[in-house]
C-alpha cells in the first residue's frame, strides 16, 4: 500500500519536469500511431532518449514530442489529431499508419507546410499494397516515403520465372488487399502462365474441410496437383496454421515445392515455418544490413542504439516489426536535420498554427526544414535511409531463403540468393533434383592457377591444357565417385575475384555469379562476402595466412670464442688484471716478504703483473714471495675470481660453439608486425588483402597485429608493397629484401620444393576458414559435392591426397632458417656483478690489513734479525750484473774472486747511497747486508779501514751505526746490518788465480 503513494508523487514530479523541458526545448516533434501499433508508441521514445543522451548531435539541445493515437481507417481522426499537434508547435510530424489515412494527412502537411515522415504500416503483418499516394514535382509536397515502395510484384516475377513455373496457385489472407500483385498477374499473364488464386478463411481447419465434403476425389486430385506449386501471401501466423493443416490431410507430398513471400518474416518463423513443412520451401522476406564485427552492431558513426533493439539475442529485438525499425531511423533522421540547422544558424522557431480558420497561414520555415531532411540521410537499423528526388526511400534488400526436397521435417535451411531494384536477382535458384548418379552431366570449370592446387601440366599446341594439382585431384575424386566430366578454364584476368564499385564480381566468382561456369575450383577460401553471391561446399582443406621470408646467407665468425663475453666484459676482466697486479706489488713493497736463504725470486712490478696473469688462465706464472697475510688475502680473493670467471667462460664458450639457431628474429606474425626493417605485402585486393583490411581498420579488435600490418601492407594506397599475383610474390621474396603474406598451404609448398631451398616459413598455426569449390547460387551439385567431401575425409583419400603435394620428409625445411652458429646470450657485466664483489671484499681486506701491519712495524721501531741474515748468501747468479757494474775494463776490481770480504758499515755513509741504490733496484728485498754490487767503493773501503786498524789508528766518537748517520734504510726495510758485531780489522785477501783468466767467466760469483 505504500507504494502507490510514492509512484504518485514521482509521476506527478515526471510531469512537472517534462512540461520544464518542453516550455524550454526549442525542439518539438509530433507522432500519430496507429491503435493497434502499440510497440511503435515504446520505440519511438526508446529513439528520442537515446538522442537526448547523445551530446555530439543535439549538443544542449533536447527532443520533445507529442504522441497521439488514431484509428487507422478514420481519415478524418486522423487529420483532427494532427492540427491539435500543430496547434502545439512541431517541427515535424511522423506517422505509422494505413493507407486509409495517409491520403488525408499527405494533404494537410502540403497545407500547413509542415514536414510529414509516412511510414506505411500494414494488418498485423500481412503483406503490404501500394497506397498509392499522389506525388507531384511541385514544391508543395510535402510528405516524405520512409519505406520503400512495395516490390513484391517484381521480387514474385523474377523468382517464378527462374524457377520455370508455369502452373502454381496463389494463397492470400483475409486482410491482404489482392489488389497489391495484380502487376504481376497482368505480366503473368502476358507470359503464358496459369496462375490460381485463393483466399484463406480465418478458420483454416474449417476451409480445409469444406474442401474434402465439396470435392470429389477426382477433383481433389487436381487440387493436389495444383499444390505441388504454391505462393503463400500472408502473414507468418497464417502461414503457419495453413501450412500444417494442408500436411496433416495429406494434400501435399515431398515433392512440392512452396514459395512464401512477405516482408515481416522473422529468424524465428522461419524456423517454425521450414519444420512444419515438407518438400521443398523458399521463403523471401526483406533483410537489412547487419554489422560482421559484433561490437558494432549498436554503433551508426557517432550514435550508439540501445542494445535493446540492435542484440539480435534480445527478446524485443526479436520480436521487432520491420515499421519499428523505421520508426527508430525517422527519429535519427530528424535529429541529425535538427543538428545541421543549429550548425547553419538557420533556425526557424516553431509556430502555433490553427488548421481551422480559413486564412491561417503555413510555417515559413516549412520549406527549409525539409529540405534539409531530404538532403540528409543516416545509416540506422534498416540500413542507409536517404530519399530521390521524389521524397521516397530506394533503399530495399530481399533475402531469398530456401530448402532441398525432403521427406523430413525440420530441413535446415540456407541463402539461395538476394533480389534489390538496382542490380536485380543475385543468385541461383534451379529447380532441379539431384541424386548421386551424375553420369553424362558435362560441367564447365574455372579456375586460377595457384600452386599446388591448379598447375598446367600439358601444354600442347592445338590440344587441351591439362591440369594438375591438389585442387584438380579433388575433382577427379568427386568426378569418379559422381561419374560427370568437366571442362576446366582459367577465369580471364587471373583473380580469385572481389566486389566492384559498381556491385558487380571479377574473377573467378564473377564467372560464377554472371553464370557462365558452373564450378568454381582452386586455391579459393571461404568468405561471407563471397557466400553472398555464390555457394561453397564444405571446406576440403584448412586455411591459414603464411609468411614466406628469404633464408639469411651462412656467415663466418672469426672472432667466435670471444662471443661468450660482451664487450664490457672483457674490458673490465682485464682491467682487474691490471688493478690486482699493481696492489700486489703495491702490498709487497710496503711489507716486503724475507727470502729464504739463496732465494732467486723478486717482487717487482713485471713479475707481479706476469704472476697474477698467470694465475688467471690458470697457467705458471713464475715464483712470488707471499709471505704477508694482507698479499696472501688478495690471492685469495683473485684465485677465487679467476675460478669462477673461466668456468663460466668455458660453460658458455661450450655452448656458443655447439648449438645453433634461427638467427631471422621473425617466427610469428607478430613479430612481422613489429619490425620494419623488412618490408611485406600481399596480393592486392585478395582475400588475404581484404582479411588484414576489415581486422585492421577495425577500432574495436583488440590485437594491434592487424591494424600494424595494415600501415605497411597499405602504404601509397597499397601499390608500394602488394603485387598483382602470388608469383610476383614469390619471386620479390627470393631476389630482395620483401616478406610475402599469402596462403600458408601455397607457401609451405613453395619453400618445400625450392631447388636452392633458400625459403621458410612462419604464420598462424590455427585455421579460421577453410578452401571450398564454389557453385553458383542455389546450385543442386552443392550438398551432394559436400556430402562426397565428408566422405573422403572420413576414410583418409583426403589426407593421402595431401601428402602427395605436401610430404612430410620434404628436401628442405620448412621452419628453419639457415644452420648458422647460434649466438647465445653473451654475458654481461650485471651477470659477473656478484663475482666482482668478492674481489672489492678481497681487495678491501687486503688494503686494511697492510695499514695494520705498517702501523705495527713503525711502532715496533725496526725488525729484529733473524739467524738467516747471518748467513752466507751465495751470489754467483747475480755474477753478470755485477760485471756489468764495473764500468772500466781494466780495473782490478771488475772481477770478484771467491774468497770473502768482511766488511762493517762505519763508513757508510761515505758512499754515494742514491746512485748505488739505484744501481741495485732490480735486487729489493734479497737481503744482501750492503752495497755488494758498486765493488770499486767497497774495496777502497775495506782498505781504509784496514789501514787505520793496523796503524793503531783510533776512530774517536764513532756513533752507533743504528742510530747515527748511518742509520740507511735497507731494501729490505731496515737497516743496513753486518755480521761483525764488534770494531774490528777488515783484512783483504786477494785470491789467487792460478794462471786462469776468470774475468770473463759469467759462473763466477761473489760471497760476503
Amino acid at each position: 500500500m505504500e507504494v502507490f503513494p510514492l509512484l504518485l508523487v514521482m509521476s506527478i514530479c515526471w510531469s512537472r519536469t517534462w512540461d520544464s523541458v518542453i516550455a524550454d526545448s526549442i525542439i518539438h516533434i509530433g507522432a500519430i500511431f496507429d491503435e493497434s501499433a502499440k510497440k511503435d508508441d515504446e520505440v519511438f521514445r526508446m529513439a528520442v532518449a537515446d538522442l537526448n543522451q547523445n551530446e555530439e548531435i543535439l549538443q544542449t539541445e533536447k527532443i520533445t514530442f507529442s504522441v497521439t493515437f488514431v484509428d487507422g481507417n478514420n481519415p478524418f481522426q486522423a487529420v483532427q489529431e494532427a492540427c491539435d499537434l500543430m496547434n502545439q508547435g512541431i517541427l515535424a510530424l511522423v506517422s505509422s499508419i494505413g493507407c486509409t489515412s495517409a491520403g488525408s494527412l499527405q494533404s494537410l502537411a502540403d497545407a500547413m507546410h509542415i514536414p510529414h515522415l509516412f511510414i506505411q504500416r500494414s494488418t498485423a503483418g500481412t503483406p503490404r499494397s501500394g497506397c498509392g499516394l499522389t506525388r507531384s514535382n511541385r514544391n508543395d509536397d510535402y510528405t516524405l516515403s520512409i519505406r520503400p515502395p512495395v516490390y513484391l510484384n517484381d521480387v514474385i516475377l523474377r523468382v517464378v520465372t527462374e524457377y520455370a513455373w508455369q502452373k502454381f496457385i496463389i494463397f492470400y489472407d483475409n486482410d491482404y488487399d489482392i489488389r497489391g500483385i495484380q502487376e504481376f498477374l497482368d505480366k503473368g499473364s502476358q507470359q503464358g502462365m496459369d496462375v490460381a488464386l485463393q483466399k484463406v478463411e480465418n478458420n483454416i481447419n474449417r476451409m480445409i474441410t469444406t474442401l474434402f465434403d465439396t470435392m470429389r476425389i477426382e477433383e481433389l486430385n487436381r487440387y493436389r496437383d495444383t499444390l505441388r506449386r504454391a505462393i503463400l501471401v500472408m502473414n507468418p501466423s497464417t502461414a503457419k496454421s495453413f501450412i500444417t493443416e494442408v500436411v496433416e490431410t495429406n494434400l501435399v507430398a515431398y515433392d512440392c515445392h512452396w514459395i512464401i513471400i512477405n516482408e515481416e518474416i522473422n529468424d524465428a518463423d522461419v524456423q517454425e515455418l521450414v519444420r512444419r513443412s515438407i518438400g521443398r520451401l523458399t521463403i523471401i522476406r526483406q533483410t537489412f544490413p547487419v554489422p560482421q564485427n559484433i561490437s558494432q552492431r549498436c554503433f551508426r558513426g557517432n550514435h550508439r542504439i540501445s542494445s535493446t533493439l540492435c542484440d539480435p539475442k534480445d527478446p524485443f529485438s526479436q520480436n521487432m516489426e520491420i515499421s519499428n525499425l523505421y520508426i527508430y531511423d525517422t527519429v535519427l533522421l530528424l535529429a541529425n536535420a535538427f543538428h545541421k540547422k543549429l550548425e547553419d544558424r538557420k533556425w526557424h522557431s516553431m509556430a502555433s498554427l490553427t488548421c481551422i480558420r480559413k486564412n491561417s497561414k503555413p510555417w515559413q520555415g516549412g520549406r527549409s526544414m525539409l529540405d534539409t531532411i531530404k538532403k540528409g540521410g543516416v545509416s540506422g537499423l534498416t540500413g542507409d535511409l536517404e530519399f530521390g528526388e521524389n521524397g521516397i526511400n530506394p533503399n530495399v534488400h530481399f533475402e531469398i531463403l530456401g530448402t532441398n526436397y525432403g521427406e523430413d521435417l525440420g530441413r535446415g535451411v540456407r541463402k539461395l540468393g538476394c533480389w534489390n531494384p538496382v542490380t536485380g536477382l543475385n543468385g541461383s535458384l534451379t529447380d532441379k533434383k539431384l541424386e548421386n548418379n551424375m553420369r553424362g552431366v558435362v560441367l564447365r570449370v574455372v579456375t586460377v592457377l595457384e600452386e599446388p592446387f591448379v598447375m598446367v601440366s600439358e601444354n600442347v599446341l592445338g590440344k587441351p591444357k591439362k591440369y594438375q594439382g591438389f585442387s584438380i585431384d579433388v575433382l577427379d575424386a568427386l568426378s569418379n565417385y559422381l561419374g560427370f566430366n568437366y571442362e576446366i578454364y582459367v577465369a580471364p584476368d587471373h583473380k580469385y575475384g572481389s566486389p566492384q564499385e559498381d556491385g558487380t564480381w571479377n574473377g573467378l566468382v564473377g564467372e560464377l555469379v554472371f553464370k557462365r561456369a558452373d564450378i568454381g575450383i582452386s586455391a579459393l577460401t571461404i568468405t561471407p562476402d563471397r557466400e553472398n553471391v555464390v555457394d561453397f561446399t564444405t571446406r576440403y582443406m584448412d586455411y591459414s595466412v603464411g609468411v614466406l621470408l628469404r633464408r639469411a646467407e651462412k656467415t663466418v665468425d672469426m672472432f667466435a670464442c670471444l662471443a661468450p663475453f660482451d664487450f664490457s666484459l672483457w674490458a673490465c676482466i682485464a682491467g682487474t688484471v691490471l688493478l690486482v697486479g699493481l696492489l700486489v706489488y703495491l702490498l709487497n713493497w710496503l711489507n716486503p716478504p724475507r727470502l729464504q736463504m739463496g732465494s732467486m725470486t723478486s717482487t717487482t712490478l713485471y713479475n707481479s703483473m706476469w704472476f697474477v696473469y698467470g694465475s688467471f688462465v690458470q697457467q705458471a706464472g713464475g715464483e712470488v714471495p707471499y709471505t704477508t697475510l694482507a698479499t696472501r688475502m688478495m690471492m685469495g680473493a683473485w684465485w677465487l675470481f679467476a675460478l669462477i670467471v673461466i668456468s663460466s667462460y668455458t660453460a658458455n664458450l661450450a655452448a656458443f660453439l655447439t648449438i645453433t639457431r634461427i638467427e631471422s628474429s621473425i617466427q610469428s606474425l607478430q613479430d612481422l608486425s613489429r619490425q620494419t626493417d623488412i618490408p611485406y605485402g600481399t596480393v592486392l585486393d585478395s582475400a588475404v588483402y581484404e582479411h588484414v583490411r576489415m581486422k585492421g581498420m577495425n577500432p574495436f579488435e583488440r590485437d594491434s597485429m592487424y591494424s600494424q600490418m595494415w600501415r605497411m601492407i597499405n602504404r601509397s594506397n597499397g601499390s608500394e608493397n602488394n603485387v598483382l599475383e602470388s608469383p610476383a610474390g614469390i619471386q620479390k621474396v627470393k631476389y630482395g629484401n620483401y616478406a610475402f603474406v599469402w596462403d600458408a598451404a601455397v607457401l609451405e609448398y613453395v619453400a618445400i620444393n625450392d631447388p636452392d631451398c633458400s625459403f621458410y616459413t612462419v604464420g598462424n598455426t590455427v585455421a579460421d576458414r577453410g578452401y571450398g569449390i564454389a557453385l553458383q547460387h542455389g546450385s543442386p551439385y552443392r550438398d551432394v559435392f559436400s556430402q562426397r567431401i565428408l566422405e573422403l575425409q572420413q576414410n583418409g583419400d583426403m589426407d593421402i591426397l595431401k601428402h602427395k603435394w605436401w610430404p612430410k620428409n620434404g628436401q628442405c625445411d620448412l621452419y628453419s632458417s639457415v644452420d648458422t652458429k647460434q649466438k647465445g646470450s653473451a654475458l654481461d657485466i650485471k651477470s659477473f656483478a656478484g663475482v666482482f664483489c668478492i674481489l672489492a671484499a678481497g681487495i678491501v681486506l687486503s688494503c686494511f690489513i697492510a695499514m695494520l701491519e705498517t702501523w705495527w712495524n713503525k711502532r715496533k721501531g725496526s725488525r729484529v734479525p733473524s739467524k738467516e741474515d747471518d748467513k752466507e748468501i751465495d751470489l754467483e747468479h747475480l755474477h753478470r750484473r755485477v760485471n756489468s757494474l764495473c764500468t772500466d775494463d781494466d780495473s782490478p776490481h771488475k772481477q770478484f774472486s771467491t774468497s770473502s770480504i768482511d766488511l762493517t758499515p762505519l763508513d757508510i755513509d761515505t758512499l754515494p747511497t742514491r746512485q748505488a741504490l739505484e744501481q741495485i733496484s732490480d735486487f729489493r728485498n734479497t737481503h744482501i747486508t750492503t752495497t755488494t754490487f758498486i765493488p770499486e767503493q767497497i774495496q777502497t773501503l775495506s782498505r781504509t779501514l784496514s789501514a787505520k786498524a793496523a796503524s793503531g789508528f783510533s776512530f774517536g766518537n764513532v756513533p752507533d751505526h743504528r742510530t747515527g748517520p748511518f742509520r740507511h734504510r735497507a731494501p729490505n726495510g731496515g737497516f743496513f746490518r753486518s755480521p761483525i758485531k764488534t770494531m774490528s780489522s777488515i783484512p783483504y785477501q786477494p785470491t789467487p788465480t792460478l794462471g786462469l783468466n776468470l774475468g770473463n767467466d759469467p759462473d763466477r760469483g761473489t760471497s760476503i
